[in-house]
């Protein structure tokens, strides 16, 4: 059975980079911003971001990511806009309710930090597929156990959607109401939900099967089906990712000390 993910099949050069390399950019995409704490750099990173995305041809996949996010996003922008203790410059006054600046711009940065997470971790999860994420991780030392515990959770909210629209679909043609007034959503949440959470627990026990049959806990040394080696470009990408980490952390210490 093919298992759901975010993963989306396309044929580009960030599809066929390492995993391992994705998840070093990652790092450095989501730290740099964060040390160097600076609006402009935010916004430089989250363009290199989306520049990739289109590369990889999944931009448009990561916009409902982007919206699912959005109500967050405007209610930092109004507490913090209202209630940011550092609040003075008054940037709007409507019928006595005072905007400021300071929040305002505050939760600017805040904001723009969590499009750049959203934005870096989807050139991850839209471009690998998680089988090869954990097979990468687990040849380089992690426990297989941890590998499939991190393999579930990039493929859990993609199941439950998959699984949530079938039984959807199963329901409503059995008759039962799906759409209309607000009462009548809350009475089909009950017969919705419960076969949602039975199915979840079904499939976990087949997969506990399934590992436990392909010997799964057997102490034997483990082959891989893909060999994907490192080069020396990879080790030259992993090592700049590192080393602009270490330049913003200084450069992060360094303001401190001012």
């Amino acid at each position: 059975m093919k298992m759901a993910s975010l993963y989306v099949e396309k044929e580009s050069a960030l599809h066929r980079t390492h995993p391992i390399n994705k998840l070093y950019y990652i790092m450095a995409a989501v730290l740099i911003p964060l040390f160097i704490s600076n609006l402009y750099v935010t916004v430089g990173v989250i363009l290199i971001n989306l520049t990739l995305l289109s590369k990889g041809r999944v931009f448009r996949r990561m916009l409902p990511l982007i919206g699912v996010s959005l109500i967050l996003m405007a209610s930092i922008l109004l507490v913090q806009g209202l209630f940011n203790p550092d609040n003075e410059t008054v940037l709007l006054d409507v019928m006595g309710i005072r905007y400021y600046l300071e929040g305002f711009l505050h939760a600017l940065s805040i904001c723009l930090n969590l499009i750049n997470i959203i934005c870096a971790f989807s050139i991850l999860v839209l471009t690998t597929r998680p089988s090869d994420l954990v097979e990468s991780l687990v040849k380089k030392g992690m426990s297989p156990k941890i590998g499939y515990v991190f393999s579930s959770v990039l493929q859990i909210i993609p199941e439950m959607i998959t699984s949530t629209g079938t039984i959807t679909d199963a329901q409503r043609s059995r008759g039962l109401e799906m759409e209309g007034s607000l009462l009548t959503r809350v009475k089909a949440f009950i017969p919705l939900i419960g076969p949602v959470v039975m199915n979840s627990l079904l499939q976990t026990r087949e997969r506990a099967v399934a590992l436990e049959v392909r010997g799964f806990n057997s102490r034997t040394p483990k082959t891989f089906i893909n060999q994907m080696e490192d080069g020396s470009h990879d080790r030259f990408i992993r090592s700049c990712c590192c080393v602009l980490v270490i330049a913003a952390l200084v450069w992060r210490g360094f303001l401190w000390l001012r």
